[in-house]
């Protein structure tokens, strides 16, 4: 049943119990007849529902798009081939073609059951509206319990179009004590968002330590074609390649991965065909590899040396998290026939091809397995391929790193950024500056402390382990909470796929010593930031609720607000979603003169992709009408574009707020016609109403006003049309409600062409003296240090300085 017309933070009436004060309240539920005429009924509809930017291409452009996923997703997981065998020979020397045999089993089975089975099979079907990651699980599961721990979140938010989940329903009821378990659990939720967090931390992690692997593999392969190279001359090519690379990623997705989509295309066909020509030229009988049971050979023959190639083997399955967290960048169709038709023989070929070479030249060949199988006539084209394919790759987890960081940005979990979006179609092609040069210069000094293959992937496996973990433990959450699926193939998923990722992480954990462990501290100071970023967003947030100036206070200064009232509209920008923020006693005490019309905005991302235009403005009367105060509350998903023009942005703000002024008229005055019959059989109490989806209306007894005024509940903040006399008529006139709504559209209009002033509150926190040492370094410190240095909100639209006034405000809590 959804909630619409007068409830929480909803639309205004005459009069009714403050929102804070509801939950007290003792409610009737009474059955009344269907109004299909109801204000709130039509404020549900959605004509502009968001679309998939991919549902109108034609097959040129489809085309196109498939070249553009080869550049941007898979060049991560194609050039795996390059690396696996040289790693995992490295830890596991081969003492005969069983090893390779077995070896290879090893590389198959992983390569089918992580990358195809459980990424593109099942875990690209848990995205949020097409959008991946693990703060896209984090949003879905979000949507479907209240379980975020992120600030400004409201019950209203579950109006969107985008968020309305369907009806209760035989199936669901299989996920209801979970969800009411997590609902409950304050330590669950905590431990929710912290998996996100470290799944985070692990991407980012992963942005760095993918370049450094990509490029330094394929451009060891200059040792192969020319014996003076040096591991030297390898590093400062090396670093010139991904200086080239972070110096292009701002030309965009759409324009790199159409630049690069055939050359990555032609390097899958150059892995095939030399996988091709060593099954022909040396051993097919590699083939025999699909048998599993050489797995359990291999084993038994190395023992703990093959539980040490595990980590090794692992590599073949990075970028399957890329796949995922790129998917806002393309369609889950496009990205799993593209796998499946190309990207998979192409890699089964080439892993295949390297073991037929191995098996007919043992002596050597296991340090640079796949540059000495090509064949010499065509190793330098090959070697020239291979570096522009590990260049493209570097930018797959780049990409990903970049949309994870929006996304976390987007909810409250890491500091605001410059977010440039590369695309005028296609929204989910970002590119951030400041990511982009921290990632660079992470890979530099991973380049340039960690030289040899072997230590970098082995950081690799870590980085790649933990994003993994963290999206099965995710996924799980999903299959039990919302696709309600069976418990035995939920068991057998999380079980089958966790356990496996923990034994390849206890592999690349037992050599974390050689140097590896550069990148745990990595992803641990990218958690701890996110972590002091949503508990200090969080905290300034509730001692903000905490704060907010009474409305009786407001009432008793009166409608002039103890000023002077200057023609124009003042936007007060804050962080509070309900209430008046303390910080506008500053502006009235302070200022000699107020605007004579204020509108409270709060600009909040709520998790859903998109929030639709006419859904964009949630719009509350705050006081009785001749104050003019409003609330409004812009509300963005975290895909939204937030680079608007402050005229444009002024524009829909005032459509949107006259829309909300005649309909709140239409609803006083449908309220004052069923008043006229509601008073006849009951004289204290009123409707506030409840329509279902199925067209039932139910109405809610709430006393009336008269009764609370010498009470200690507060009056609510929604609006009242007028100073409502107990004694007066029940409802005005039709030309007097008609003349008091153009009155007030008149007053708004020359209010707007007065003009806009942006008032800007900054509010900030500081720990208490009395507080512990570890609260005030966080707080005084980290937490102070990160806001001071992030992008404030209002950057976002390009206002005028002289439109501008900013007022500062300190917070002990």
């Amino acid at each position: 049943m959804v909630l619409v017309g007068f409830g929480d933070d909803d639309l205004p009436h005459r009069a009714v119990v403050d929102s804070e004060d509801e939950d007290n309240q003792e409610h009737r539920l009474i059955r009344t007849e269907p109004r299909v005429d109801s204000f709130d009924v039509e404020a549900l509809e959605v004509h502009g529902a968001h679309r998939s930017d991919y549902e109108d291409l034609g097959i040129a452009r489809r085309i196109i798009h498939a070249f553009q996923t080869l550049g941007v997703v898979f060049g991560d997981v194609g050039t795996s081939p390059l690396y696996t065998f040289s790693v995992m020979f490295s830890k596991a020397p081969i003492k005969g073609d069983e090893d390779v045999i077995g070896a290879l089993s090893l590389v198959l089975y992983t390569l089918l059951l992580v990358p195809l089975v459980k990424y593109v099979l099942i875990v690209l079907w848990a995205n949020n509206d097409g959008e991946g990651g693990t703060f896209a699980l984090y949003s879905l599961i979000c949507r479907h319990a209240k379980v975020s721990l992120l600030p400004n979140q409201l019950p209203s938010d579950t109006r969107i179009s985008n968020f309305i989940l369907k009806l209760p329903s035989p199936e669901l009821e299989r996920s209801l004590k979970i969800k009411e378990r997590l609902e409950a659990s304050l330590t669950l939720k905590k431990l929710l968002l912290v998996l996100v967090l470290a799944g985070t931390s692990m991407v980012i992690a992963d942005g760095v330590v993918t370049p450094a692997m990509s490029v330094m593999s394929a451009v060891g392969g200059l040792k192969v074609g020319v014996a003076a190279i040096e591991q030297d001359e390898v590093v400062m090519i090396s670093v010139t390649f991904l200086v080239i690379l972070f110096s292009v990623q701002k030309f965009g997705t759409s324009q790199v991965g159409l630049a690069v989509g055939p050359a990555l295309f032609i390097w899958f066909c150059s892995l095939a065909g030399i996988g091709i020509y060593n099954l022909i030229k040396y051993d097919a009988s590699v083939l025999r590899a699909f048998n599993p049971v050489h797995i359990y050979l291999y084993f038994k023959r190395n023992s703990v040396n093959a539980w040490y190639a595990l980590g090794g083997c692992l590599l073949c399955a990075t970028g399957s998290e890329a796949m995922f967290a790129d998917l806002c960048y393309f369609s889950v169709r496009s990205i799993q026939l593209t796998f499946v038709f190309l990207v998979l023989p192409c890699l089964l070929l080439g892993y295949l091809g390297q073991a037929a070479y191995l098996t007919g030249n043992l002596n050597g060949a296991e340090k640079h397995p796949f540059f000495l199988s090509i064949p010499s006539g065509i190793f330098w084209p090959v070697l020239l391929i291979a570096n522009i394919a590990a260049l493209i790759a570097s930018r797959a987890m780049t990409t990903a790193t970049f949309s994870c960081i929006k996304q976390s940005s987007n909810l409250g979990c890491f500091p605001r950024l410059k977010i440039i979006h590369t695309s005028k179609r296609f929204m989910g092609q970002i590119y951030i500056p400041v990511i982009n040069w921290f990632l660079l210069v992470g890979c530099l000094v991973l380049v340039c402390s960690m030289s040899s293959i072997n230590e970098i992937g082995n950081a690799y496996g870590i980085a790649e382990l933990g994003v993994m973990m963290m999206t099965t433990i995710l996924v799980t959450i999903v299959m039990l909470l919302i696709w309600q699926l069976n418990i035995i193939i939920v068991l057998s998923f999380v079980v089958f796929f966790l356990g496996l990722e923990l034994t390849f992480f206890s592999s690349v954990l037992w050599s974390v010593t050689d140097g590896s462990w550069v990148i745990l501290v990595f992803a641990v100071i990218m958690f701890v930031i996110m972590y002091i970023w949503n508990y200090g967003s969080k905290l300034k947030y509730e001692t903000e609720v905490e704060r907010k100036l009474p409305m009786d206070l407001m009432r008793e200064i009166g409608c002039n607000l103890g000023t002077i009232r200057a023609p124009g509209i003042g936007l007060l920008y804050n962080e509070l979603a309900k209430g008046v923020p303390a910080i506008f006693g500053h502006f009235i005490t302070t200022l000699p003169a107020i605007h004579s019309m204020i509108i409270f905005v709060c600009i909040k991302y709520v998790p859903v992709p998109v929030v639709p235009q006419n859904e964009r403005f949630f719009f509350r009367r705050i006081c009785p009408k001749s104050y003019h105060l409003f609330r409004c509350i812009a509300r963005y998903g975290y895909k939204d574009v937030r680079k608007e023009n402050h005229q444009a942005f002024e524009q829909l703000l005032m459509e949107s707020l006259e829309k909300f002024i005649r309909r709140e008229a239409q609803q006083r005055q449908l309220e004052s016609d069923g008043d006229e019959d509601a008073d006849s059989k009951e004289d204290t109490s009123f409707s506030r109403v409840l329509v279902d989806p199925n067209g039932s209306v139910y109405s809610l007894g709430v006393p009336l006003l008269a009764e609370f005024r010498g009470s200690s509940n507060s009056i609510s903040e929604a609006s009242i049309s007028e100073e409502v006399n107990p004694s007066s008529p029940a409802s005005p006139s039709i030309s007097d409600a008609e003349h008091s709504l153009e009155r007030e559209l008149s007053f708004i209009r020359q209010a707007k062409e007065s003009g806009v002033v942006y008032l800007l509150g900054h509010g900030d926190i500081r720990a208490r003296k009395d507080s512990w040492f570890i609260k005030k370094l966080v707080i005084n410190y980290f937490y102070a240090s990160l806001r001071k240095n992030c992008r404030r909100g209002i950057a976002n639209l390009s206002v005028p300085h002289s439109h501008l006034i900013q007022v500062g405000m300190t917070y002990m809590v």
